[in-house]
């Protein structure tokens, strides 16, 4: 081979390389270009997020169990950190807990409200923010009556399986309705309880039929030492009746009202009492007690915590929009089952 051919042929092999190097070149740019909300969305997903989880009566068990719930899905999820705020029951609080939140640029928002009157004032805040907000367990509107995404239970369902087991527990004890009065126990300016009492209501009047016992409303704050308070009053006034149902808008309004007719002299079998929650009625059982709190339906607030931040980061991360309504599951439990379905008394 002579020093000609032999540089031809050299350059013959870079300009090769040159141009395979172009062509590679050229087709990594084209992907980047064609993948660019790929490329986007997988460099978001890898982003840290906060998200504050704001709550009425964070002390609450529910509520504490709701929290945790939000917490598991975070670790589950990877680079999420649960900023959780307790609002107790103040309005005011939850204004000044949001803007401050806000003010520290959080990811997302989820809020239990303590008066669901706010709702317009935090949904305007959060989107003037720029931030996306869910409701959880109580319906928030903005000012033009639009609901925001909300993660909790159907409060109508609900009270509907509580009466129609009261129902039930009435029926088999053979009481009559002249001698058995229903309290009603709960926060009677929260659409949530009073669509879960009304539920109830109907359920009961639907299996027993027109000659149901009186329903006594007690209007409380959704704690249990309340409820027995306002329950005491009630009990005195009607001094003449022999048995008693008894339900309400929480665990915390139907154990306190069950508790002072017990206190008050009323013997567990003159009882029929269905808690709402299972994780304070649950405590009767769990210790073996002879208690009016015969029944309970279960909800899980582990479940509404891990829904509404899976539903949250995966907007955040994926840009899917958050379902409207996110529905949980609910179950009757009873002394003989809440074990083996999964209630967790603490």
């Amino acid at each position: 081979m002579n020093k000609r051919s032999g540089l031809r042929r050299r350059v013959g092999v870079v300009a090769i390389v040159a141009m395979a190097g172009l062509l590679s070149l050229s087709a990594c740019t084209s992907g980047q270009e064609t993948a660019t909300g790929v490329g986007t969305a997988a460099a978001t997903s890898g982003k840290p997020l906060t998200i504050a989880f704001l709550q009425k009566q964070g002390d609450q068990q529910y509520f504490v169990d709701e929290a945790t719930g939000a917490k598991a899905a975070a670790g589950t999820l990877g680079d999420v950190n649960i900023k959780v705020v307790n609002l107790g029951t103040d309005a005011n609080k939850a204004i000044s807990e949001l803007d401050s939140v806000i003010a520290q640029g959080v990811d997302g928002i989820v809020i239990v409200v303590p008066d669901q009157q706010i709702g317009p004032q935090v949904i305007a805040a959060a989107n003037a923010a720029g931030i996306p907000i869910m409701a959880a367990d109580d319906v928030i509107k903005d000012a033009s009556g639009k609901e925001a995404a909300f993660t909790g239970f159907d409060g109508t369902a609900m009270g509907k399986l509580i009466g129609a087991e009261a129902a039930k527990l009435y029926t088999a004890a053979g009481w009559t309705a002249a001698d058995t009065r229903i309290l009603s126990a709960y926060k009677e300016d929260l659409t949530a309880c009073g669509d879960r009492v009304a539920g109830a209501a109907a359920a009961f009047t639907d299996a027993v039929g027109a000659a149901s016992p009186a329903v006594v409303n007690i209007g409380t704050d959704n704690s249990a030492t309340d409820a027995q308070d306002k329950a005491g009053a009630v009990i005195t006034a009607n001094a003449g009746v022999k048995h008693w149902v008894v339900w309400g808008c929480n665990d915390e309004s139907e154990t306190g009202v069950v508790t002072a007719l017990q206190n008050s002299g009323v013997a567990p079998a003159d009882i029929a009492g269905v808690g709402l929650g299972a994780y304070l009625t649950c405590k009767d059982w769990a210790a073996g007690q002879v208690t009016g709190n015969k029944s309970a339906l279960f909800i899980s607030g582990v479940e509404v915590g891990k829904a509404a931040i899976t539903s949250m980061v995966n907007q955040l991360r994926n840009g899917t929009p958050m379902p409207p309504k996110t529905i949980a599951k609910t179950k009757i439990v009873n002394a003989d089952n809440w074990k083996a379905e999964g209630v967790v008394c603490t």
